[in-house]
């Protein structure tokens, strides 16, 4: 007994040594505090969108999209924080010339949307603030054209809520935005989130961080507000976001080639993102009836058509990749591997159409934007490029009806 209490007590010794050693060790440093600086607050229209109760008679209008403005990064390249960004700003250029000419027309241009990656670091105020903002100002301002935004991952990281780089990134984004979007306690904005909904005409919008795509009370307040929407009032709806649900570009999952302009490889497995909008947004999506999706995070243009069926009727979801704002263009690297979301969908008879594929080389992916046409209750599409003048991806065409014609 006597050996054993000395073979037990050997041990007991050394924790407790090590115990009282880690008990006068320096407590460690908490992690630094973020640097704040003061990002500007983009001035909004000096006629603001009319309200929802306003627009109500609207039913033939037509709005910009368009995603992905920041710089590339590459070093020795001067980029966002430095100079005005000159492909953003000369894109604008257009989009002010077409704003003008459809002024007088049955289909005036309303407002714009923009679906995420403002700059290359948002956290980074002088990014928004030299970089950015300006060029938004040319159109909120010089325009009178209301500008709607949707994060994305270089504005606020796909790090988790409660993340430093996160909140620096959000506090900054929103900031650039508070006198753009719905205010913190409206009806249509989900507090202490860059998510939030607006109406106008006949057409009913909703953007949401797709960054946090999982994020359930998020994906609560959207369904809250799918609901609970007058589809008599609102018979079109548009979801705008970041991350799209389907591409074929290197975000896709669908090759391993180099992203252009990174250095970086593309993943070998769908993004979470990716899947989280898939899980949980496309679904309802498709139990809600909501006509089109747009997305940025691929820098060109992809166009999907998610073909469905309820009952004895049959829909179908736009689903439009547009991240052509000037950041670096990307290329087509392969069809994803899309048989799981079939398998999901059996039930509503779920297939999809891939449109218009990008082009196998940066330069068949030139900087645009594309004009939507709200004419009752169709919709049709429009792309206008940078430099490749007409941008004709609709077989020849610039242009393409999104209601199929009755059977």
């Amino acid at each position: 007994m006597t050996l054993f209490r000395r073979s037990v007590a050997g041990p007991m010794l050394v924790i407790a040594g090590c115990a009282l050693l880690a008990a006068r060790q320096p407590p460690a440093p908490p992690p630094p505090a973020p640097i704040l600086a003061a990002v500007h607050a983009i001035e909004p229209p000096t006629t603001p969108l009319p309200s929802e109760t306003a627009s109500a008679g609207v039913t033939k209008f037509s709005f910009i999209a368009y995603g992905d403005t920041r710089s590339s990064g590459l070093a020795g390249v001067p980029g966002d924080g430095e100079i005005l960004h000159p492909d953003h700003s000369r894109l604008v250029d257009v989009m002010i010339a077409r704003i003008h000419e459809r002024a007088s027309t049955p289909f005036p241009i309303r407002f714009v949307l923009q679906s995420g990656d403002a700059v290359l670091r948002g956290q980074n105020a002088a990014m928004w603030n030299v970089s950015f903002s300006p060029i938004i100002e040319r159109l909120t301002r010089g325009a009178n054209i209301p500008y709607f935004f949707s994060v994305g991952n270089h504005d606020v990281t796909t790090m988790p809520p409660g993340d430093p780089g996160r909140a620096l990134g959000l506090h900054n984004t929103l900031t650039a935005m508070s006198k753009l979007i719905p205010p913190e306690g409206s009806p249509r904005r989900l507090s202490g989130y860059p998510t939030y909904a607006f109406g106008f005409g006949n057409a009913f919008f909703i953007a949401f961080d797709s960054n946090i795509a999982g994020d359930q009370l998020q994906l609560a307040w959207v369904t809250n507000q799918l609901e609970h929407l007058d589809r008599s009032r609102y018979p079109h709806v548009v979801a705008f976001f970041h991350h799209p649900a389907f591409s074929s570009g290197p975000h896709s999952g669908a090759s391993a080639a180099p992203v252009p302009g990174t250095g970086m490889k593309a993943a070998d497995r769908v993004e979470p993102q990716t899947t989280a909008i898939r899980t949980f947004y496309m679904p309802l999506f498709r139990k809600h009836h909501v006509d089109m999706t747009v997305a940025g995070h691929e820098h060109l243009f992809d166009h999907w058509v998610e073909r469905y069926s309820s009952g004895s009727m049959a829909y179908r979801i736009d689903n439009l990749v547009t991240g052509g704002g000037g950041a670096p263009s990307y290329r087509y690297a392969g069809e994803p591997d899309l048989r799981a979301y079939h398998t999901a969908g059996v039930a509503d008879h779920v297939r999809l159409e891939h449109l218009v594929k990008p082009g196998s080389t940066p330069e068949e992916n030139p900087h645009h934007f594309v004009i939507v046409q709200v004419d009752g209750s169709r919709l049709s599409v429009e792309l206008v490029a940078l430099d490749t003048e007409p941008f004709t991806p609709y077989g020849g065409r610039a242009r393409i009806d999104l209601t199929d014609p009755p059977s």
